[in-house]
């Protein structure tokens, strides 16, 4: 199986901790250039002493906040002028939690900014020199919530879900390039994400908070939370040459949570 990424460039979005952190820990284990993107320098610039560069590879960083999309265009017309991006690993930070009637309508306008459009800009930035090299690996950090939504999650069950629509749009348009568009859907992982739900239900339920954790990790058949490495693992096969033939899919890595197939 051909999971050498040697001579790709990745750009990793959300990448200073969580899911982000993982899942360019992994690709660079695999041999890709990558260069993180998050609002944090100094962070960025720790973790990138602690990817792998066994291979010869050269990691980067750019900081950028999804709320400017000016400054992020900008900044990434900078990074492509000099290379080609093949693997785009879109993920940001969800939305605040709670139910969808107490939802403000500036919670879904900044959310499907920061999900949808900038996913979008940086896709029609990246896309031309994927075509031109022949390679491409697009995989967007989504949620379960698209094929079931999770209660208390009003905003981000909206806004996922027109995510998910936008990518199977894009992988039937772009798969003619043979560059592919996949949707990765992790379930609960332990990252500062999943404090903030357990917290807001603890708060609104008058619970502990082992107490919410306990009930979560029941619903899920392998009984517990994921690491962020697992799903980065998952993020890091779609992104390799092995992968050539996965498109437009949605990928659960939530340990058998999900009821549907």
């Amino acid at each position: 199986m051909n999971l050498n990424l040697q001579g790709k460039n990745a750009l990793v979005c959300g990448s200073s901790k969580g899911i982000g952190k993982a899942a360019a820990i992994e690709i660079a284990k695999l041999g890709a250039n990558v260069t993180l993107v998050s609002r944090s320098a100094e962070i960025m610039a720790d973790i990138v002493k602690e990817l792998d560069n066994s291979q010869g590879q050269r990691h980067d960083f750019l900081m950028a906040n999804f709320t400017n999309s000016a400054d992020l265009k900008k900044k990434v017309l900078g990074l492509v002028s000099g290379k080609t991006i093949h693997i785009l690993v879109n993920n940001t930070g969800g939305p605040p939690s709670g139910p969808i009637l107490e939802a403000k309508e500036m919670e879904f306008t900044q959310a499907f900014h920061n999900h949808l459009i900038c996913n979008h800009l940086l896709t029609t930035l990246i896309t031309p020199r994927m075509i031109k090299d022949g390679y491409g690996r697009i995989i967007n950090v989504i949620s379960t919530s698209v094929k079931a939504p999770i209660a208390g999650l009003g905003v981000s069950n909206t806004v996922r879900a027109a995510v998910a629509n936008w990518a199977k749009t894009m992988a039937n348009e772009l798969g003619v390039y043979g560059i592919t568009v996949n949707n990765v859907l992790p379930g609960s992982t332990i990252t500062g994400r999943i404090r903030e739900i357990i917290q807001a239900r603890a708060s609104k339920l008058k619970k502990t908070e082992a107490e919410i954790q306990a009930a979560m990790e029941k619903e899920i058949p392998l009984g517990r939370f994921a690491q962020a490495e697992e799903v980065g693992a998952a993020i890091a096969f779609l992104a390799s040459p092995a992968a050539s033939y996965i498109n437009g899919i949605n990928l659960p890595v939530d340990g058998g949570r999900t009821k549907s197939l």
